[in-house]
């Protein structure tokens, strides 16, 4: 929430009739427009969407407790004992991070939070008060994603970062990149196409290729073999380099000889040849961040010794 307030100055100056305040961590597919219908329909000064949670799973979410009519009568972080949905004691309703205010309203209560020394927090400090003094709704969740499982996603941590990028590398991923009705608009950097070199398809010859990965525009394989991996624009893959399970950033080069397992390699960072990450947790630990589940995070624009085996 302090981050909406020190930008009130531009709300002053743009003066809008409302304001949709999203997280940046979060991914899913969603129509705003149709929140705001629901709002107006309601009659509501804020509208949060939320979304289905098994009841068992809501106690690591902020839980919305709603009435018959969807109105919020509760918004609690990560509670011991979720309220349900009404008639469905099998599901709560998950706060997503997603916020529509009537811009008057939703300026008074930040300009009210800054007076008091609070931690700032939308879903700690503004909503409770905003509940029991106006009209807030939850709008449920219409996934535009198009699969039987309802798709949000919040990667806020390095490991769930991971997963969802490992989950757009599998033959039907959960999140579709590939709906022409919905296209996801992003910047393309002027890159020439990727490039795979030597076909050398005998026992020790060198070959080219990614299976089952992400590539972007720019990249160069010449003789390494990726797989299940993503990698940003502009990345060598040398001979006979490994790369699994792996998110790759941009400028990078994986040098000759190499294995990289279950990393993310931020960008401008050179991999020595004959370096192995990702295979001896005691020895990544020395050298770079891992993560709770093993995965190593290598720095933007680290600069690497040669020899980082494993054996040190």
């Amino acid at each position: 929430a302090d981050a909406v307030y020190q930008n009130l100055f531009l709300l002053d100056s743009e003066q809008p009739d409302y304001v949709l305040i999203l997280a940046g961590d979060h991914i899913y597919k969603m129509d705003y427009m149709e929140m705001f219908h629901w709002l107006i329909a309601k009659g509501a000064d804020a509208v949060v969407g939320a979304i289905y949670i098994p009841i068992e799973e809501a106690h690591r979410f902020g839980v919305i407790g709603v009435d018959e009519d969807f109105r919020i009568t509760d918004f609690i972080e990560k509670p011991a004992h979720p309220p349900s949905i009404p008639h469905d004691p099998t599901h709560a309703f998950g706060s997503m991070g997603i916020y529509l205010f009537h811009t008057n309203v939703i300026r008074e209560y930040l300009i009210d939070d800054a007076r008091e020394g609070s931690s700032h927090d939308f879903g700690k400090n503004i909503m409770p008060k905003m509940i029991r003094d106006r009209r807030i709704y939850a709008y449920k969740f219409v996934d535009a994603n198009k699969k039987d499982v309802k798709y949000w996603r919040d990667i806020g941590t390095l490991d769930a970062y991971w997963e969802a990028n490992m989950d757009l590398v599998a033959v039907d991923p959960l999140f579709n990149l590939y709906d022409q009705h919905w296209p996801i608009r992003t910047y393309q950097g002027q890159y020439p196409p990727a490039k795979f070199v030597f076909a050398q398809d005998y026992q020790g010859g060198r070959m080219g290729v990614a299976l089952d990965s992400i590539v972007c525009g720019g990249c160069i394989f010449s003789g390494g073999r990726v797989q299940n991996s993503v990698l940003s624009p502009n990345v060598r893959v040398q001979d006979n380099a490994d790369v699994r399970e792996s998110i790759i950033m941009e400028n990078v080069v994986i040098g000759a000889h190499s294995r990289i397992r279950r990393a993310i390699i931020d960008k401008d960072v050179i991999i020595p040849p004959n370096s192995e990450i990702g295979y001896d947790r005691g020895a990544d630990a020395k050298r770079f961040t891992v993560t709770e589940s093993g995965l190593v995070v290598i720095a933007k624009g680290m600069k690497l010794h040669a020899s980082l085996d494993s054996s040190g």
